[in-house]
């Protein structure tokens, strides 16, 4: 299947509806995903960006529907990541005489994924190529979200290709936000900036006002996964300049896992506290929640209270992975604080404050811990622990 954006450009990527885990498995895609490429026809013809290795001929099959594949003249390589970059062996053994343009940092990363030396052209921002009617506009994106990372802007039509920025993991039978649920659409933008975008906020920040400093219309955002954006596309940039400066809903999110319950009874009491202090809260136990929907709902809040019982001197292996992810993840304006039981060890607590301080969060109070299994007066203890928390959160 093909689509046609406006004249004379086209999608001709691939739907990929069952794909559940990304990056190996350490993205999750309920709603599956696309491999966004698009086909443009003017006096010379481009295609920018490919599609994942494994669907390489379907993303050929779809351009021979338009033209012959061997008519290309400039295959446009946004970004090195094999769901984008993956098409480019299949393709270029079809067309060997074709110009591979890159970024700089994209003329190292290219080559050291599929080892051929194509003809390659480097581009920098403000960099063009004619395609007679149009123009192919280029603009760096260093970590967004790799350092080879760019955006293409195809003059006269209006359309910015932004390869990851933008998009989403989403599969439909539509390919515009005007023909599906945006509510759908949405939560899985911002899971994509949560999960994937975070630490480079800042910069996002800095390129949006770069962006809209050079005052260039957008008629269309086309993204390299999910949904493009045609109608009021600029919304999904007013969204990412908004997340990327790190406003949270004052909400808290209790993240915890328990082995014969007494953690979770801590857990649920310090819930408790919150409610008393009039503190949304969501509560997570991680050996059956999805880490990346955990980690999209600890994007929008703004409070972090972590627990665990104590295994082997230190914490449940489910609970490891997320303490990770927070520091790698660098989330802005947040505080946390620590819980958890134990037998006869009990350095749980010091450890998920520990990770909270590498994290940049900052630890509102010291963690609260008891042996085996919590009594009612250490319950009691646990809701007073949880409304301090609230009273301090709202106060930093």
């Amino acid at each position: 299947m093909t689509v046609e954006l406006k004249e004379g450009v086209y999608w001709v990527g691939v739907v990929d509806w069952n794909i559940k885990q990304f990056h190996g498995h350490e993205y999750s895609t309920h709603r599956g995903t696309t491999y966004n490429a698009y086909l443009i026809i003017d006096e010379k013809i481009a295609l920018v960006d490919t599609v994942w290795g494994p669907y390489s001929q379907e993303m050929i099959k779809n351009i021979e529907k338009i033209i012959d594949v061997k008519k290309i003249d400039y295959v446009i390589a946004n970004h090195a990541e094999v769901d984008h970059s993956g098409g480019l062996p299949e393709l270029m053994k079809l067309i060997p005489n074709a110009t591979v343009v890159v970024s700089e940092k994209g003329r190292e990363s290219i080559p050291k994924h599929y080892h051929e030396d194509w003809n390659f052209k480097v581009v920098k921002t403000g960099d063009s190529i004619s395609l007679g009617k149009n123009s192919l506009v280029f603009v760096a994106a260093p970590m967004l979200h790799w350092p080879d990372s760019m955006f293409t802007y195809l003059t006269g039509k209006n359309i910015l290709m932004p390869n990851d920025a933008f998009g989403m993991h989403f599969a439909s039978s539509s390919r515009f936000n005007d023909e599906v649920d945006e509510i759908e659409v949405y939560q899985e933008a911002i899971k994509f900036y949560a999960n994937i975008l975070t630490p480079f906020s800042d910069l996002v920040i800095r390129k949006i006002d770069e962006f809209k400093k050079l005052n260039i219309p957008v008629d269309i955002i086309a993204p390299s996964h999910g949904i493009i954006w045609r109608k009021d596309p600029l919304q999904i940039v007013n969204k990412y300049y908004e997340w990327a400066q790190g406003k949270n809903d004052g909400s808290v999110v209790i993240i915890y896992d328990t082995m014969w319950k007494a953690t979770e009874k801590m857990g649920e009491a310090i819930a408790q506290g919150l409610e008393k202090e009039g503190v949304k809260y969501k509560f997570f136990n991680m050996a059956v929640c999805d880490r990346n929907d955990v980690l999209t709902e600890v994007f929008k809040t703004k409070g972090i209270i972590i627990g665990s019982p104590a295994l082997n001197s230190g914490l449940l292996p489910t609970i490891k992975p997320i303490l990770e992810d927070l520091k790698g993840l660098k989330f802005k304006n947040k505080v946390g604080a620590a819980f958890g039981s134990y037998g006869w060890s009990g350095e749980n607590v010091k450890h998920i404050e520990e990770t909270l301080e590498k994290a940049k969060i900052k630890v509102l109070q010291e963690g609260i811990k008891f042996k085996w299994q919590p009594s009612k007066e250490e319950l009691d203890k646990c809701v007073e622990f949880g409304r301090q928390f609230a009273q301090k959160m709202k106060a930093a």
